[in-house]
């Protein structure tokens, strides 16, 4: 379906699972899991079918982000972070949703740490997955060189300093592979509505000049942050240096080993454990 967050502006959303449960004498409230996707230009439908195993701890809601995939398009005026990041509270709003718990994967993670700076009363908890706080070329080309080798650190450094059709061509081939450890899913990528305009605006404007953690000085609420240590694009030492920046008191590091972009497509079985955990924490004091 197609919800209309502000006027003109419709996502598309899917919601998996019932909001409330039948518990005895009475209906029990379950919280509610939002996931933003990675991109930016991808779709939610990397999220299914692993996210499917939480519907009974929570509603699941997945959604496509303003302009990407079967949601409305949008002028690049409005392809930024903190448009995509007020695009949560406004979902919510119309959705009736209080204190979700939201989940940012890769892209979506730059999208869920302006809202924490944006927002820090309105989550319950952040889930923080395979993300960075700025650009770090010099690290990420680091990494695709150990993977793939000087064809990758090439790819990698053409593509993250000059993002467009024909680099990405370049990056696709040499690139993507050392995403991830284990094989993926070979039909997953005819799933998905892929916008490479929204990448390539992005990634050759806001995220060469972002620095995500002054603003997560001020979280109030609980996050997780999960890594894997041989995700090339981004890599651990970035999801270090936003758990230190951080509050200590509100974080929660979990480092998986050899693994690579999205835990789950490497490790599905721990990165249910500790999500189940994670989001179990604040279903028990609901």
């Amino acid at each position: 379906m197609r919800i209309e967050i502000e006027p003109g502006v419709r996502l598309f959303v899917d919601v998996e699972g019932l909001g409330y449960v039948v518990d005895g004498p009475r209906l029990r409230e379950k919280p509610t899991l939002i996931l933003i996707h990675g991109g930016p230009g991808f779709d939610h439908t990397g999220f299914k079918p692993f996210f499917s195993q939480l519907a009974d701890l929570a509603q699941v809601v997945y959604y496509d982000q303003r302009g990407h995939g079967r949601s409305d398009q949008r002028p690049a005026s409005e392809w930024t972070l903190d448009t995509f990041a007020d695009d949560v509270v406004r979902l919510c709003e119309r959705l009736g949703i209080v204190k979700p718990i939201v989940l940012g994967q890769s892209f979506g993670g730059f999208v869920a740490q302006r809202y924490l700076a944006r927002h820090p009363d309105h989550p319950a908890r952040v889930i923080l997955s395979s993300t960075t706080h700025h650009m770090g070329l010099v690290r990420k080309n680091a990494w695709f060189g150990r993977l793939g080798g000087p064809a990758a650190e090439s790819a990698s450094q053409a593509f993250w300093s000059n993002p467009c059709a024909e680099t990405w061509a370049t990056y696709e081939v040499q690139c993507r592979p050392h995403y991830n450890t284990q094989p993926q899913d070979g039909e997953a990528r005819h799933r998905q509505v892929f916008r490479p305009e929204i990448l390539f605006t992005s990634a050759a404007g806001e995220q060469q000049r972002m620095d995500l953690r002054p603003g997560l000085a001020g979280v109030r609420c609980p996050v997780l942050v999960m890594a894997g240590d041989t995700d090339p694009v981004t890599p651990i030492e970035d999801a270090e240096e936003i758990v230190a920046a951080l509050p200590p008191a509100c974080v929660q590091f979990e480092r998986f080993a050899n693994v690579g972009h999205g835990p789950w497509r490497d490790d599905p079985v721990r990165t249910l454990a500790v999500l189940r955990r994670f989001i179990g924490g604040e279903a028990s004091r609901a």
